[in-house]
């Protein structure tokens, strides 16, 4: 982490009181995944694998939008999705933002999980790959912190974090 350029990339490191195998399950199975995130991964979960988001405008299959290591209870790592017009329509984005974000070069997102202790472990998120000035990291410098504390909670209560909104 310390050779990450911030004004290209982001990363955050959380502590769970959960095993790493159990964190790998709430990254990819698409029950866990609905709990807490709102949609759902489709993916085999192994490199070079298509991985197609559902929910929120999302599931159509895209090239680009692939596995990229998959080592489980220790890494997991996909290009980030397709900012497709269903999305844009689903989550009410205003066009001009929908062809900023579309413009963009697409991403990457890798979690690193290492165990910190008997009971803990440490979840090492890093989305990066991204053109300096970019929209998309502006974004989800929010977005981040946010999920990854309802994916901590879920883990340890059983529940996600109440919706904001």
């Amino acid at each position: 982490m310390d050779d990450l350029d911030r004004a290209t990339a982001f990363d955050y490191v959380t502590y769970l009181r959960a095993t790493p195998d159990r964190i790998w399950e709430a990254l990819t199975d698409p029950a866990s995944t609905a709990r807490y995130w709102g949609m759902t991964f489709v993916s085999d979960w192994r490199a070079g694998s298509p991985m197609v988001w559902q929910g929120m405008g999302l599931g159509e299959s895209d090239p680009e939008q692939v596995v990229l290591a998959a080592e489980p209870g220790r890494k997991l790592s996909y290009t980030w999705h397709t900012f497709t017009t269903e999305f844009a329509e689903a989550t009410g984005m205003p066009p001009e933002l929908h062809a900023e974000l579309a413009a963009e070069s697409r991403s990457k997102v890798t979690f690193d999980i290492e165990p910190a202790g008997p009971t803990l472990t440490r979840l090492v998120t890093v989305h990066d790959g991204f053109d300096e000035g970019s929209t998309v990291l502006s974004m989800i410098r929010d977005g981040w912190p946010a999920l990854l504390s309802s994916l901590k909670t879920y883990l340890e209560t059983g529940d996600p974090l109440p919706d904001p909104q």
